[in-house]
């Protein structure tokens, strides 16, 4: 489905390309960005985008169908209040500021129609994976409208319990620096074995980008993917000894998902 106007509040990387994403879909009719440095020229001079550098710049009039905070999380208990007066019936807001609870955003916005979302940084090129959770305010034509802006960034899901968000954050949200480091890592110990640095660079990068392409296209599950390429006696089965042996990459990623969602809800608010 396409709205009539959509408010986008922060035009950074993330809301650059969710943006591009909704131009290019037609997802709306018509995108009021609000963002103090403007939006990129070339977003800001498509016809159906309109820049302004804050809130007060907008007619008491203005009725957009959904509002995108698409901010750091420090600012967000300063900018979400200015958003209340549009807080009407028909508006969705929806909020991607990590951390911050539909609670949290209530209490700037009274009795409003409220989306949390968690997406991923992969959205920069249209392959992030988003989850969202809404109030009981947030119909169902609002879900779908949610969705239909969430598609301009990649693929999204919905929970009903919006305290799964801190693990959701851990394994997506957190997630793409978990595979950067696998992908250093795995350079640097083909350095020490010998290879040269950009070589190595190189097959690490395509082995990690080729590998997750083959597992997210695949029929079959991840372990039996990884079973194909393990031969009995063979070089990968010795260095899986080594990542699947006690305390290895298993409890290592699972201490390291802990973490994360322990931050998570310590910054929750």
């Amino acid at each position: 489905m396409s709205a009539g106007t959509v408010v986008l509040v922060g035009c950074g990387q993330m809301g650059s390309a969710m943006l591009r994403g909704w131009l290019a879909s037609g997802a709306a009719a018509r995108f009021v960005v609000i963002e103090p440095a403007h939006a990129p020229e070339a977003l800001n001079a498509a016809s159906r985008v309109s820049s302004h550098r804050s809130a007060a710049e907008l007619d008491d009039e203005l009725a957009p169908d959904a509002v995108v905070f698409a901010v750091k999380p420090q600012g967000i208990n300063e900018i979400v209040p200015d958003y209340r007066r549009f807080a009407r019936p028909g508006t969705v807001f929806m909020s991607i500021a990590a951390g911050t609870t539909i609670a949290g955003l209530a209490k700037h916005l009274g009795e409003a129609a409220i989306v949390r979302v968690m997406p991923n940084t992969p959205a920069a090129i249209g392959r992030a994976i988003s989850v969202a959770c809404a109030n009981p305010g947030v119909t169902v034509a609002q879900r779908e409208l949610c969705d239909a802006l969430l598609a301009a960034i990649g693929e999204s899901t919905w929970v009903a319990d919006e305290g799964l968000l801190d693990a959701v954050t851990a394994v997506s949200g957190s997630g793409p620096a978990y595979v950067f480091l696998l992908i250093e890592t795995l350079a640097e110990a083909g350095v020490n074995s010998g290879l040269p640095a950009e070589l190595a660079a190189r097959l690490a990068l395509a082995t990690v980008a080729g590998a997750g392409e083959l597992a997210r296209v695949s029929k079959e599950a991840p372990a039996r993917l990884r079973e194909n390429v393990t031969s009995p006696g063979g070089t990968t089965r010795a260095a899986l000894d080594v990542l699947m042996a006690e305390h290895g990459l298993a409890e290592l990623m699972d201490r390291a998902v802990a973490a994360a969602t322990r931050r998570s809800r310590e910054l929750a608010r």
